[in-house]
């Protein structure tokens, strides 16, 4: 089973990788072919004029974004709002790690102890028992414990409902526009959901934060014997693209979660590091066993058919960026640019075909320009009323005489070079 499992993963990995390829060579209308690309009504990035063709997956929704400029190399229907089961509990850590410390001291109460029976993973926590908080957030991401994270969430905000309410806030202000929160574990819940683009923006997040970044490529993680319990609890994580004795281990990854339930399908949010790029991966609504092999197709696709571009620095006032992620072989004719300028700067948008590559920071020389002229305008203005007030003789007068000692000045100059 498990190797035609890799075999079919093969064939998409091959297909998604070589899409480009097979579009460019003339079809025969009686050709059966086994690899044919998606239509851009589905995967819409395939609508991109000069684009990597890529196929289609078998999971309803699907992004892999660049994390640097946020360019999106692969999109489908990455905007439908989808159940997120366990994907949740990468904000839940990364809500912990940005307002609690690593040492804090955690005790459960009836609140946590609630999710050992609620039908989810949980690591049997017992009232009283007290763990830190460092151990809590390795109970969630390696062994997605729901005790665990129902307990932090109390710690952290008082009660579970404001833990909610603060997630929610926190993925507005990383730019999500269509995901709801009602719990930290990801447990189902008609009124939760989430986009793949809302996730690979929660996922680079959570990915730019060192600790996290460490617990979520973590394979096994020990709990000591704590107050309560009598020995260690030996947490083993079954994310299958970190563990490298998995059929579905992927050596560039460097993170992820996984998680499935019956009204989500499976789920499976990572990033991966290669050729000089960190892409994050976001797979909604799959079949169980399916998404790590597909998450590892469509990250393949992206790094196969997309390299960083570093522009050329003509613009001497650039203050950052300039590099754009763009297919390979793209030189820096093929790309627009549109600028907007604000409090002194200029931020100006690079397109290939239309979509956002990537962005540069500019200083505005012409605002610069004007405020230096506004500034020395004041200054002689300045100077002006200075002389006012500390002489009787008007201005005008002054500035005569001035200019009557300077003629003088030359006329002697002039004679002693004659002389």
């Amino acid at each position: 089973m498990k190797k035609m499992k890799r075999f079919s993963a093969a064939l998409l990995v091959l297909g998604l990788g070589t899409a480009t390829l097979f579009t460019q060579l003339p079809v025969r209308a009686a050709a059966n072919t086994a690899v044919q690309t998606a239509d851009p009504s589905i995967v819409t990035t395939n609508g991109i004029q000069g684009w990597p063709q890529a196929s289609d997956i078998s999971s309803t929704a699907a992004i892999v974004m660049e994390t640097s400029t946020n360019t999106v190399l692969y999109s489908k229907n990455a905007d439908q709002a989808l159940y997120p089961a366990s994907a949740v509990k990468v904000m839940t850590c990364l809500m912990a790690l940005e307002n609690s410390s690593l040492d804090d001291q955690v005790t459960m109460t009836a609140t946590g102890v609630s999710g050992v029976t609620d039908g989810g993973a949980n690591i049997s926590a017992q009232l009283d028992e007290v763990f830190t908080m460092e151990q809590c957030l390795y109970a969630i991401m390696v062994a997605s414990a729901n005790d665990i994270a129902l307990q932090v969430a109390e710690h952290i905000s008082g009660s579970v409902e404001d833990f909610v309410a603060a997630m929610n806030t926190r993925a507005q202000e990383l730019g999500c526009t269509n995901t709801v929160f009602t719990n930290p574990t990801g447990l189902p819940d008609e009124n939760q959901h989430t986009t793949a683009h809302d996730m690979a923006l929660i996922m680079e997040a959570a990915m730019a934060n060192d600790t996290f970044r460490t617990i979520a490529q973590t394979t096994s993680y020990t709990i000591p014997a704590t107050n309560v319990s009598g020995g260690d609890r030996v947490l083993t994580n079954n994310f299958t693209m970190i563990n490298s004795s998995s059929d579905s281990y992927y050596e560039p990854c460097i993170g992820g979660k996984e998680g499935y339930t019956e009204a989500s399908g499976s789920t499976l949010v990572c990033e991966a590091s290669k050729n000089n790029m960190k892409l994050v991966c976001v797979v909604l609504n799959g079949a169980s066993g399916v998404t790590d092999d597909e998450a590892i197709a469509l990250l393949n696709y992206g790094f196969d058919n997309f390299t960083p571009l570093t522009l050329p620095d003509d613009d001497f006032n650039r203050l950052s960026g300039g590099t754009v992620i763009v297919p390979a072989g793209t030189g820096a004719d093929a790309l627009t640019t549109e600028d907007s300028s604000s409090d002194g700067q200029i931020t100006r948008q690079y397109y290939f075909g239309g979509t956002p590559v990537g962005t540069a920071i500019l200083e505005n020389v012409e605002q610069q320009t004007d405020d230096a002229a506004a500034t020395g305008q004041k200054n002689m203005e300045a100077a002006q009323n200075f002389s006012v007030s500390h002489t009787t003789a008007p201005y005008y007068i002054i500035g005569a005489i001035g200019a009557a000692f300077l003629l003088f000045f030359l006329f002697l100059m002039i004679r002693v070079i004659k002389s």
